[in-house]
């Protein structure tokens, strides 16, 4: 699968993921080939590119789940919009406390990991889709903590309005629930100081606020956006784990509990130049799962420290343009289902 922007389209090519319209319409479904006159339809969307399949690459499963998730986030978005929209236009809410509740509903109660896909985004709707990414994980990850209802419903709104933090419309809005503007400020605390390089220590930060920086963080590394293309997951839960200093570990860790990372069927790079297969999540070191190596069909469980201690991964494989023929008997013998 890779990114292409909107210029580099061609009839021909084949989507790798669904595109629906703002009522949650299947226009395009996923493996479907692309046409000149559905690349001119497409343009007109305002999306920056599409995720396309390589021209040997089958069309990655979807559950029942991973489809009911995009188009989640189709339909909300264009709530959203319309919502946030209207705050600034006439500083009252309308439908911000069925929007979060419909959040906390549906991400808020999970009792197993989810696959985060990401949506893909325009220059228009980038905001509206980053607020509502950064909602479901709030809600995800307050879940894992087993967080306080008001504090899930506080955590998820200032998700929702925290772009709209400096324009005073926060306090008005929200003047019954403090905690709302409380977190969106703690959250921008920790992004200036991830920016500065040091951590304003004289900030009281609260576990609503701690929460939304990790969510914030985490959906803006791995969203696809015109500047640079984004980080792997891996990459990012790295980066949130390797800055203590500004991002709370309980909620790195919580966040982890509720996205799958390195789950089976992922592909990976070893740091020994091979690259592999997740077989099995490591469920105490998401970082050491079991792996199955293209090159030779040998099965590495990295959580063996003791025998691969010097083997990591070292990030998700970009495309799939190496395939190797596996063997499904050794697979078989090693209790894997093929």
């Amino acid at each position: 699968m890779q990114f292409k922007r909107i210029e580099e389209l061609k009839a021909g090519m084949r989507l790798a993921r669904p595109i629906y319209n703002k009522n949650g319409v299947l226009l395009y479904e996923r493996d479907s080939k692309l046409t000149q006159q559905g690349i001119s339809s497409i343009k007109n969307f305002g999306l920056i590119g599409l995720f396309i399949l390589e021209p040997a690459e089958p069309a990655p499963p979807m559950t029942a789940e991973d489809i009911e998730f995009e188009r989640f986030q189709t339909i909300n978005v264009f709530a959203i919009m319309d919502e946030l929209d209207r705050i600034v236009t006439s500083g009252k809410t309308g439908k911000l406390q069925i929007i979060v509740s419909n959040i906390i509903k549906s991400y808020g109660h999970l009792d197993k990991k989810i696959n985060f896909i990401q949506n893909l985004r325009s220059q228009e709707d980038y905001q509206y889709k980053h607020a509502l990414n950064v909602a479901i994980l709030c809600a995800m990850i307050s879940n894992q903590l087993n967080l306080k209802i008001e504090e899930r419903l506080d955590v998820v709104t200032a998700a929702l309005l925290y772009d709209l933090r400096t324009t005073g419309l926060i306090e008005k809005i929200c003047s019954s629930s403090p905690n709302v503007k409380r977190f969106c400020y703690q959250a921008e605390a920790i992004e200036c100081g991830v920016e500065d390089g040091r951590m304003d220590t004289s900030v009281k930060l609260m576990e609503g606020g701690k929460i939304l920086a990790v969510a914030q963080f985490f959906d803006r590394m791995t969203a696809m956006n015109l500047e640079k293309p984004p980080e792997s997951e891996v990459a990012t839960i790295r980066f949130l784990l390797g800055h203590s200093e500004f991002f709370s570990q309980e909620v790195v860790n919580a966040l982890m509990k509720s996205i799958n990372i390195l789950c089976p069927g992922v592909c990976v790079e070893l740091n020994i130049g091979e690259k592999a297969l997740v077989l099995a999540e490591n469920e105490h070191d998401i970082f050491s799962p079991m792996v199955l190596v293209f090159s030779d069909n040998s099965v590495l469980n990295l959580g063996n420290k003791s025998v691969y201690g010097d083997v990591t991964i070292t990030d998700i494989m970009k495309t799939m343009d190496n395939r190797y023929v596996m063997d499904t008997e050794a697979l078989k013998k090693y209790g894997f289902g093929v």
